[in-house]
């Protein structure tokens, strides 16, 4: 893993995200790279593998939410805030209290089913 990766979490959108992968990658500054965020199960409190995530679809998937936040928690710089959404959220709350110290039972977050209507289930 790079030491500066950037992942850009997005949805059907994706003009600017790429562009601004491609933008990133171009500059060919050392051990910096971006990519689009892969993503599947979350293991609590992990890390993500991101040193920054650029945020443009969290708002309407509560599962990326979670991610982000369980992300922040683990050291990764979030732009836009996940937390500003909503104020109680389980997983994070075990995430925070598993590395407070509080034994907590192993738990994992699985992204839905089926994807909203606003996703593709084509991954980027």
């Amino acid at each position: 893993m790079s030491d500066k990766k950037i992942g850009v979490l997005f949805g059907r959108e994706d003009t600017f995200p790429w562009a601004l992968i491609e933008r990133i990658n171009n500059r060919n500054e050392k051990d910096i790279v971006a990519e689009a965020v892969k993503l599947g199960a979350v293991q609590m409190a992990a890390p993500s593998g991101y040193r920054l995530i650029i945020d443009r679809i969290s708002q309407d998937v509560p599962f990326y939410r979670a991610f982000l936040k369980n992300a922040v928690l683990s050291g990764t710089t979030v732009i836009n805030n996940p937390f500003w959404w909503s104020a109680d959220d389980k997983f994070f709350n075990y995430a925070l209290a598993s590395q407070l110290g509080v034994a907590i039972p192993k738990t994992v977050l699985l992204p839905h089913k089926a994807a909203s209507p606003d996703i593709t289930a084509n991954p980027p």
